[in-house]
C-alpha cells in the first residue's frame, strides 16, 4: 500500500491502538496478547492499527492483514522524548514491516546531542519512501515536522509535555489550527474518552483518529467508571 492509498483508507475514520506495557494488565511476558485486541479492531471496521514494540508489530500485521503504525516505547538516560527515540527503533520498525513508523517530533532534550530537526533530516535520508508520522504536542512543533519532511502529523502528545494545554479532552484547537495550515494528514490523537468527542476531532478538521485508552486499556476504562462513582 503506498502513501495515498494509504491515507485515502484512513481518511474520516478511527484508527485502534492497541498497546500493552509492562506493568499493564494486558502486558504478558511470554508473548504478545495485543492481536486480539486488534482483531477487535478489524471486526469493529477500523481501517488500521496503531501499536507500541517490535512483537506487536508482527503479531498484529499477521492477525489482521491491516496497514500498521508502528512505534517503541523506550525510556534512555538523557531523553525526555521515549517514542521510537533513536535510529535503533527506526530500524527496527522497519525491518519488522511497519507500514508507518511514528516518532517523537516534540521539541525536547535528546540525550545523544541532536536536535529533533537532524534526527528527522536522518530518518527521512535512510528511509527516503517511509510513511512517517510526527507525534507533537504544539502547533510550532507540528508545523516545523510539517516542513521538515513528514508525512502525518497527529495531536498525540498534546498534554504530555511541560509546556502544552493541559485538559481532560482533546486539543481540538490545535487540531484546526494544524489543519487549516499543513498538507498533509492530520491526525487527532490524545484524550479522545468518548463516541461524541472522537466526531469533534473529525470535525475539527481531522483527517483520521486515533483512539487506545478508550477501547483497549481495561484498567483505564475501569478506573474512569470508578473514579464517576467515587466523585458522585
Amino acid at each position: 500500500m503506498n502513501k495515498q492509498e494509504f491515507f485515502e483508507q484512513i481518511k474520516g475514520q478511527i484508527i485502534v491502538s492497541c498497546q500493552a506495557l509492562p506493568g499493564e494488565p494486558l502486558y504478558v511476558e511470554e508473548k504478545s496478547i495485543m492481536y486480539l485486541m486488534a482483531r477487535a479492531g478489524k471486526m469493529a471496521g477500523t481501517p488500521a492499527i496503531r501499536t507500541s514494540s517490535i512483537r506487536d508489530v508482527i503479531a498484529i500485521k499477521e492477525e489482521t492483514g491491516l496497514p500498521v503504525i508502528g512505534l517503541v516505547k523506550i525510556q534512555y538516560p538523557g531523553f525526555e522524548s521515549y517514542i521510537t527515540p533513536t535510529m535503533k527503533e527506526v530500524d527496527d520498525l522497519a525491518a519488522a514491516g511497519s507500514d508507518v513508523i511514528a516518532l517523537d517530533c516534540t521539541l525536547r532534550q535528546r540525550g545523544d546531542g541532536k536536535t529533533v530537526n537532524e534526527f528527522i533530516t536522518e530518518v527521512r535520508e535512510k528511509y527516503p519512501d517511509a510513511i512517517l508520522m510526527a507525534d507533537i504536542s504544539t502547533y510550532e512543533e507540528g508545523v516545523n515536522a510539517w516542513k521538515l519532511g513528514m508525512d502525518i502529523v497527529g495531536t498525540t502528545m498534546s498534554g504530555y509535555t511541560p509546556y502544552s494545554p493541559k485538559m481532560d479532552e482533546p486539543d481540538y484547537e490545535l487540531v484546526r489550527r494544524l489543519s487549516e495550515t499543513i498538507d498533509v494528514p492530520v491526525i487527532g490523537e490524545g484524550k479522545i474518552h468518548y463516541p461524541d468527542q472522537a466526531v469533534k476531532v473529525l470535525e475539527a478538521g481531522a483527517h483520521a483518529i486515533v483512539v487506545g485508552g478508550a477501547i483497549t486499556r481495561p484498567l483505564e476504562i475501569a478506573n474512569r467508571f470508578m473514579n464517576a462513582v467515587r466523585m458522585r
